[in-house]
């Protein structure tokens, strides 16, 4: 193969994806590896580094096979945010397992916190919670033996998965993050997009240990030719939903997406304008050049993962995509409701305390019941983001952008443009996030340019409302009701 690509690095939280991007939008090549989920006590979620690793670099050696090192022009990276690493320089060896944005096992140090929520919540918009980074590091500073001793030697590093692949693919010569990711830490200002000294005194944070923040358009330095062959230049990372926002023309006003992984995702543009809510997080988009660009995120904690219980866990199913033709054969939900508060609940009740709930239950009820009630709970949990943004924005988006993997659920589709009242847009590439962070790197590498990517952003299809809206209200109040009998519950 002879043509240019820009190749993706996806850092998803249950596999690694990377895939080559020709000019066109047309993939080249892509691979996917998953890797291992430890969950050492309840509540904890752990992922080992190397695997990360690992299966990034065999991925990324998957795709320069087929399409040549040296027709990769750029290359961008993707990653879930917040999972906390922290390894020796000297030896590149982790110095505890990765712990990941689900975990819950800091909530004792948020408590202990809660008198700093308030000035937290003003400088970084995040909440005290233990999804964030900062009390994940100094959960590990507190746990693992020697580590003040050895900060001191200047030998500890931290970083999101980007910060740790890059630094590995550039053989430690770049420790470095950008602001979407670093502002995910409860460690950076919003308004001046740097670590904040009070902060790192809050969390009790050495400022060595950070890596430095480039804007996200930046080079941020180029592959080993011992990993790659030949040096490929690092042009373009963002977090995960900040780069899926970003495929989406982000850009642009009135703008809202929804990613549909793991977790569930709702982000709403708000350009160069701060905008603070009670309920919602305040996040950096991205920053390029000199520009920084804010958005609004609900984040939920259970989406795809709450199909995958069902597959794996119960084994109710056997693929996930059986559950579209069981909830279609369903006239209604009988009732039936499903919380997944199973590591508590996140936007907008942010309550660590919630519980799962499956409630409505009769003789009657069987498997299929259960199947339709955990798919009914992604559409749910995205309404409530919607209802708090909207009221935030005072009602600014008139269309929803979907992507991730449960977004090929047709069904699921439909019932969330009945809940919403408005039309869901599905892409015909729903890889958006990796999509996201080729255009960055196709864009800081001059490979493409914004218009670009409004040629390479295809629709799918549109779901337009088709349900009674009293209908729709009826189901979503039994939700609500539902929701207030799981917080608070342990």
């Amino acid at each position: 193969m002879s043509r240019k690509v820009v190749v993706a690095i996806d850092l998803g939280t249950t596999g690694n994806r990377a895939i080559a991007f020709e000019k066109s939008g047309r993939v080249a090549a892509q691979s996917y590896y998953e890797f291992t989920q430890f969950f050492p006590r309840a509540g904890w979620v752990e992922h080992d580094p190397h695997e990360i690793l690992t299966t990034a670099c065999r991925a990324l050696q998957d795709v320069l096979k087929r399409v040549g090192a040296r027709n990769v022009v750029s290359m961008g990276i993707t990653n879930q945010r917040e999972t906390t690493i922290l390894w020796d320089r000297r030896t590149g060896k982790p110095v505890y397992r990765a712990i990941v944005w689900q975990d819950r096992r800091t909530e004792k140090i948020c408590r202990v916190l809660k008198a700093h929520r308030s000035v937290l919540k003003r400088k970084t918009g995040l909440f005290l919670d233990p999804y964030f980074s900062a009390t994940k590091i100094q959960w590990i500073l507190e746990n693992v033996g020697g580590l003040r001793a050895r900060i001191k030697k200047g030998d500890i590093l931290f970083g999101t998965p980007e910060t740790w692949l890059l630094w590995n693919l550039t053989r430690g010569k770049s420790h470095l993050t950008e602001p979407s990711n670093a502002s995910r830490t409860l460690l950076l200002n919003l308004k001046t997009a740097k670590y904040d000294p009070d902060l790192l005194k809050i969390f009790h944070v050495p400022r060595q240990i950070l890596p430095e923040i480039r804007s996200s358009d930046s080079i941020f330095g180029y592959t080993d030719k011992r990993v790659t062959g030949t040096p490929i230049p690092i042009a373009g990372i963002l977090g995960d939903q900040q780069a899926a926002l970003f495929a989406h023309a982000g850009w642009e006003k009135g703008i809202v997406k929804a990613t549909y992984g793991t977790g569930i995702f709702v982000l709403g543009s708000t350009h160069q304008e701060l905008c603070h809510s009670d309920k919602l997080v305040t996040t950096i988009a991205w920053q390029t050049g000199k520009d920084l660009y804010y958005a609004l995120e609900g984040s939920v904690f259970m989406g795809g993962a709450s199909v995958q219980w069902l597959r794996d866990n119960l084994r109710f199913i056997k693929k996930s995509s059986e559950s579209e033709s069981i909830a279609k054969s369903m006239a209604d939900n009988e009732g039936i409701y499903f919380v997944p508060a199973f590591q508590g609940l996140g936007a907008p009740y942010w309550d660590p305390n919630a519980r799962a709930l499956l409630i409505g239950l009769s003789r009657k009820a069987n498997t299929d019941n259960i199947v339709r009630a955990v798919l009914e709970s992604l559409a749910y949990q995205v309404r409530d983001v919607m209802e708090e943004m909207t009221r935030t924005l005072h009602g600014r988006f008139k269309i929803l952008r979907v992507d991730g993997g449960a977004c090929a659920n047709n069904w699921l589709m439909q019932f969330q443009a009945d809940l919403l009242r408005m039309p869901v847009d599905r892409p015909k590439v729903i890889e958006t996030t990796a999509l996201g962070a080729a255009v960055i790197s196709g864009m800081a590498s001059g490979f493409w340019t914004r218009e670009h990517l409004r040629q390479l952003r295809r629709i799918d299809r549109v779901f337009s409302p088709r349900m009674n809206k009293r209908l729709a209200d009826g189901y979503y109040a039994k939700w609500k009701n539902a929701v207030a009998r799981s917080l608070k519950w342990a």
